[in-house]
């Protein structure tokens, strides 16, 4: 006969408490923060506390790296340069990415000129405001000496 004591020992279900950090640890850094700054409005020591312990359990540090591990894993074979197996894709797609790269360094070559093409317009401005106010103290300097000693 078997009793009550001796069946199989029941699963027991986290707490709440465990539940709700496994909640927060699936949505990721963002939820925790964003919990920690309800805290703070909603009664300052409840944020205060959240803080210290994202930051006692290294939340606040390991769990975005976490998850770009897992994007990481779950995207692996998926990237630019693995073969799809269809040799008209990939040459279409190696085609296009050599395409975009030139694009994008030109554009920066683009953004590069313009650049100093701005200094070189401000820089020129500068030294025309200077060169003015040098001829305008020249032109005081001489206007207040007397003339014909």
């Amino acid at each position: 006969m078997t009793t009550f004591t001796d069946a199989a020992p029941a699963v027991s279900r986290p707490g709440w408490l465990a539940r709700t950090e496994a909640w927060f640890d699936d949505k990721g850094k963002g939820a925790w923060i964003a919990a920690m700054v309800l805290g703070f409005i909603l009664f300052w020591p409840i944020g205060l506390a959240l803080l210290a312990y994202m930051i006692w359990s290294k939340r606040m540090f390991s769990t975005a790296c976490r998850n770009r591990h897992q994007h990481r894993n779950y995207f692996r074979g998926m990237g630019p340069m693995t073969s799809t197996g269809n040799t008209a894709f990939d040459s279409y797609k190696t085609e296009t990415l050599r395409r975009l790269e030139q694009e994008q360094m030109e554009f920066e070559a683009f953004l590069e000129r313009l650049r100093e093409a701005k200094d070189k317009s401000e820089f020129d401005q500068f030294m025309d405001a200077r060169a003015r106010r040098a001829a305008d103290e020249t032109r005081r300097g001489d206007a207040l000496e007397p003339s014909g000693s």
